[in-house]
């Protein structure tokens, strides 16, 4: 699968004119909680050689590869990912901290990557764990039985948000790193130790009769944490970020040859 990665990869550089300057698994795999039937969720950055950003015209900013059952992929253009990290967007921040990386153009990806830590806004990063905590609990109204996914997500974006509050910087992606620093033991850590094993060992629509106990845990820490997010700093000058851009562009040139693989 690395390998069809990376070959799926060089021909979305060839067919559309671009440089991918970095690509990385995103999703369940990136998380820690994949299931036997998982997809891979690959997520790139790209950029175009500068002429095209010489130019008044809306163009198209991402590139999306049609879904099939085993390969998901898309990436943005680097203008819009440096728009979206003023704005502290998680998604691109998660990118950026995946655990596993499948291209990675070290000269363009450095300087983005520590724009990134200062540019990350604690309050707007609460936020969307919150909000996507906020939409798994929902999913439990009503219902029998449960999507372990549905519990992983929940608990994943709460331990996220406990993250940013207590350490102000974006989360590891990781769910195991999560439980380690905050669950390192107890009846909760055990029953989400089992939720990994059991969706790991069979398919992602798994479901299991729903916890009351850990649902009172889910709905306690949500309360919990929307007391405390805290407030952002001001946003960094456009400028750093106009300044990362012809950083980036002016490193990797004006022609864009295929990279070697890194497999």
């Amino acid at each position: 699968m690395k390998n069809r990665i990376a070959k799926e990869l060089d021909s979305i550089e060839q067919s559309q004119g671009v440089k991918i300057i970095y690509a990385c698994e995103s999703g369940s795999r990136a998380w820690g909680f994949a299931s036997k039937d998982s997809d891979y969720d690959v997520r790139f950055i790209y950029a175009h050689p500068q002429d095209w950003y010489l130019s008044i015209a809306e163009k198209k900013d991402v590139i999306e590869i049609p879904v099939n059952e085993e390969l998901d992929i898309s990436g943005w253009d680097i203008r819009k990912s440096l728009r979206l990290l003023r704005r502290s967007n998680s998604p691109l921040l998660e990118w950026l901290s995946s655990p596993f990386v499948y291209r990675k153009v070290e000269a363009a990806v450095y300087s983005f990557h520590a724009l990134s830590e200062k540019a990350f806004l604690p309050e707007s990063s609460c936020h969307h764990y919150l909000s996507m905590a906020r939409s798994s609990i929902a999913k439990f109204q009503n219902e029998q039985e449960i999507k372990i996914k549905s519990y992983l997500y929940a608990v994943r974006t709460l331990l996220c948000c406990k993250w940013i509050i207590g350490q102000m910087s974006q989360p590891p992606m990781k769910i195991q790193d999560l439980l380690k620093e905050y669950l390192p033991t107890g009846k909760i850590r055990h029953f989400v130790d089992q939720l990994i094993e059991l969706k790991g060992n069979g398919v992602e629509s798994i479901r299991i009769e729903r916890s009351s106990h850990f649902e009172d845990y889910l709905n306690g820490e949500f309360r919990s944490l929307d007391a405390k997010i805290p407030k952002n700093p001001e946003k960094i000058p456009v400028e750093e970020f106009d300044a990362v851009l012809k950083e980036i562009l002016l490193s990797i040139g004006t022609e864009h040859p295929p990279p070697a693989s890194l497999f």
